[in-house]
């Protein structure tokens, strides 16, 4: 996937700004600081959201079935995506009509009495938070009708953090599921579920699908990847837990995904159907996250289209009772709500039938239709199997009754509406902003540091340049603030030109070092050769692995190589920071990287290089009267130097009859300072009798 960036070359080096010699390491936002209990500190985030109250209060649900016609059941159980900015918004007519047959995503919800909708970007949904509150007020208002009396609706949207978030700035940017697994920290993540939760909800939405829980297994998956927070089970487990309860705190439901588990394949559901080979005994190990949302009540699970052989050969997951019954409900005991992934993607649109694909999603144990291309077909397909018995009436209360009481669990009856006026100080608030770059300063891998290239040193120059899909244009920018001299050169597209390659290798040979952008380069030549290409300058090329962790395998000429698993600024915060020494690298791979020629592992799971620290020592003064006996003495300390008036100052003692000295630390390359040490000494000599205070 290609992005459009700045084409332009940029040869104008921008002046040098010396960083400040500050004493402490400071996030980018002054907030609130919790510390857990597990020592972490993160911001706290604002919680109950204020919303309107429904005049109805928590309903009798076995008489609203009795109520409830065939059709109301089958709507109930349809959560679809609509298209308009607002409930009257008439401005996308001709795409609901073309789906839907109706002109507004008010009239979509009325046609079909909709148990739910799913927001998009593409859809028209997600223009700021305060649209998209609005849309949730006016699709509930539609859904509960004229007397209040309707079935409020359940508001969903795929808000997983990193490439998967259909709301963006002013929301909050979260690094990434990946990011957060390379923290290996669960307050991290309950933070995050919270932020994910908290903002949700002040946008009127209910449900986020999320989070993901596949493990990560195969270096080839085309759909899972840094969406995924590794391929420990463990790991996965205790972070996606600590998501949920997040969220869930919230009262938004969570939805663990995509069950049994997308981890392992090589083919993106969305695009056709992949199976998964692996024995019950591999299988197991992807059912481990699953089974720990389920016991720590996770309130969703999303099924995934894929054949897993060791359950069912037959049948994808969304459509197999053996699965989403016989594997779910009965082994793992799962009592909540079953929901399929969205019907339109590939694996299942491509082969079966809407009706019948709606059909065996029942049958299979699925509560919730999600986003079918063919509304009418589906709905036609269910009244056409529950009248010749393929399907009970029963079986629709089953899944019927199963949403109302969630409904009523999360509030959404209660409370359906929320308080357009207070989004604004809900969403992306400061504490928010910086958990996230918390998350992002943690999460920061470093894999290799030859001859210790990094951190750079204050002033060095620098060439921004990279793939187009790693977004080098995010990074050039952050490099200036942290005082490098930058020379910049971007090219759209994945693939490097070969102009492109020789603009680059021609400025290498003009600057200090060469910072390069990749974008899973295990699959693009072209991205191996322009590294290969800039280290022969002879000049050290640092490699910012933007997507996938795996580029390092592809890169032996690299001297530095870090992962920031994503291509947002949030992302590029940590491995900025971490290239000038502002934070030192404590991320650790939260999966294993193989060798490029397949010949075992070169990374194991856990791998992850931090800079050497040091402690200054304190500067001396000796302040005698008579000027013959005043002196500073210089300490020696490992990894440090120290400074005066520009030049290093070697230990020992040194006399000063008169005036001002000012001593300041400055770490040995390859070394970055403890947190708080103080770096600057300054004092002024008196000529005479010191004074007393």
């Amino acid at each position: 996937m290609t992005y459009p960036v700045n084409t332009s070359l940029l040869n104008q080096p921008i002046g040098m700004q010396m960083p400040g010699k500050g004493t402490t390491l400071l996030t980018a936002a002054t907030t609130v600081l919790l510390m857990t209990t597990a020592g972490t500190a993160v911001a706290a985030v604002p919680t109950n959201a204020a919303r309107t109250t429904a005049a109805s209060s928590a309903p009798d649900i076995e008489a609203m079935i009795a109520r409830m016609s065939l059709d109301e059941k089958i709507g109930q159980m349809t959560w679809t995506h609509v298209y308009g900015s607002s409930a009257d918004d008439t401005s996308m007519a001709a795409s609901n009509q073309e789906r839907y047959g109706v002109n507004t995503p008010g009239e979509v919800v009325e046609k079909y009495n909709l148990g739910g909708v799913l927001y998009f970007a593409w859809s028209g949904n997600t223009n700021n938070p305060r649209q998209v509150a609005g849309l949730s007020n006016g699709l509930q208002k539609r859904a509960m009708g004229a007397d209040g009396n309707g079935i409020p609706l359940a508001v969903t949207i795929d808000q997983e953090g990193g490439p998967v978030a259909r709301i963006g700035p002013p929301a909050t940017v979260l690094p990434g599921n990946m990011a957060l697994g390379a923290t290996a920290d669960k307050d991290l993540a309950q933070a995050q579920g919270t932020i994910l939760g908290s903002e949700m909800r002040a946008m009127g939405i209910n449900v986020d699908f999320a989070p993901v829980l596949d493990l990560n297994s195969n270096p080839d998956n085309p759909v899972i990847g840094i969406r995924s927070m590794g391929e420990d089970p463990a790991l996965v487990s205790s972070l996606g837990v600590a998501q949920i309860n997040g969220m869930q705190s919230q009262d938004v439901g969570a939805a663990a995904k995509h069950f049994p588990g997308h981890g392992d394949t090589s083919v993106d559901s969305h695009y056709g159907l992949p199976t998964v080979t692996y024995n019950r005994e591999t299988l197991n190990k992807h059912l481990q996250p699953f089974k720990a949302a389920i016991d720590a009540g996770v309130d969703m699970v999303m099924t995934a289209h894929i054949i897993v052989q060791a359950i069912d050969p037959d049948m994808p997951g969304t459509l197999s009772h053996k699965v989403l019954t016989g594997l779910l409900r009965d082994e793992l005991g799962f009592k909540g709500l079953v929901t399929t992934d969205a019907l339109d993607m590939a694996a299942m649109a491509a082969e079966w039938p809407q009706e019948e694909i709606a059909v065996k999603a029942i049958q299979a144990g699925s509560d919730i239709l999600l986003n079918s291309p063919d509304v009418d077909a589906s709905f036609a397909g269910v009244r056409a199997a529950v009248g010749s018995g393929e399907l009970s009436e029963s079986r629709l209360d089953e899944s019927v009754r199963r949403i109302l009481e969630w409904k009523v669990k999360r509030g959404v009856f209660k409370q359906p509406l929320t308080d357009t006026a207070s989004v604004d100080s809900l969403v992306g608030t400061a504490g928010n902003l910086a958990t996230a770059n918390q998350i992002s300063d943690r999460a920061v891998t470093l894999l290799r540091n030859q001859d210790r290239v990094l951190p750079l040193a204050p002033g060095t120059s620098v060439l921004m340049v990279g793939s187009g899909s790693g977004w080098p244009e995010l990074v050039g920018p952050k490099l200036k603030d942290q005082g490098f001299a930058v020379t910049e050169d971007y090219e759209n597209g994945s693939s490097p030109s070969n102009a492109y390659r020789a603009r680059a290798v021609a400025a290498a040979n003009k600057v200090d070092a060469v910072v390069f952008t990749s974008y899973n380069a295990t699959s693009n030549a072209a991205q191996q050769q322009m590294v290969a290409e800039l280290a022969g300058t002879g000049k050290p090329v640092i490699v910012i692995a933007t997507r996938n962790p795996y580029d390092i395998s592809v890169f032996p000429g690299a001297a530095a190589v870090l992962n920031s698993y994503g291509t947002t600024n949030v992302n590029f915060h940590g491995v900025v920071r971490a290239i000038a020494g502002t934070v030192n690298p404590a991320g650790k791979l939260p999966v294993n990287i193989p060798a490029a020629d397949g010949g075992g592992v070169l990374l194991p799971l856990g791998f992850g290089l931090s800079y050497d620290t040091a402690t200054p020592a304190a500067v001396t003064f000796t302040d005698k009267p008579g000027r013959g006996q005043d002196s500073y003495a210089i300490p020696a300390a490992v990894g440090v130097n120290y400074v005066i008036d520009g030049k290093v100052i070697a230990a020992g003692t040194y006399r000063k009859p008169d005036g001002t000295v000012t001593v300041t630390a400055v770490p040995v390359k390859g070394y970055v300072f403890t947190e708080g040490a103080v770096t600057r000494w300054n004092h002024t000599f008196t000529t005479g009798r010191p004074t007393r205070s």
